[in-house]
């Protein structure tokens, strides 16, 4: 499968997470009736931002009678990853460990977030450990 062309806007982004969280082959009705209950975008805008998301490879569209259904070409763990990629990429010239010092560095983690990131962290050491004792 070919690469998806560029990244996703913050509109395309907002569209992608509603239809990765249907799991399953949408319609731009459907994206309306769980993302946009009160009518907060309208239709054409909706389906519009989602074309642009089949012409850039995110989704597929099949024609079944007179309705369109789109189905995710990439799934959210690899969207992020991308993203974050490009991210750390551009404003950190790709290091993790520059990232990381700026978001430790912050004020705004939380006491649980930090026991949660020590967690990880731990459990990403047993998991080396344990492979580097076979």
């Amino acid at each position: 499968m070919p690469r998806p062309k560029g990244y996703l806007s913050p509109r395309q982004w907002e569209l992608m997470s509603i239809i990765w969280d249907m799991e399953g082959p949408v319609t731009v009705k459907r994206v309306m009736e769980i993302g946009f209950p009160d009518g907060e975008k309208a239709y054409t805008t909706v389906q519009t931002v989602m074309n642009i998301l089949v012409d850039n490879g995110f989704l597929s569209k099949e024609k079944l009678g007179p309705i369109n259904i789109y189905s995710p070409l990439i799934q959210r763990e690899e969207a992020t990853t991308e993203e974050t990629a490009a991210f750390m990429e551009k404003v950190f010239n790709g290091s993790f460990q520059k990232m990381a010092n700026f978001m430790l560095g912050r004020d705004s983690l939380t006491d649980e977030e930090l026991r949660h990131l020590k967690d990880l962290i731990r459990q990403r050491e047993d998991e080396e450990t344990e492979h580097s004792d076979d």
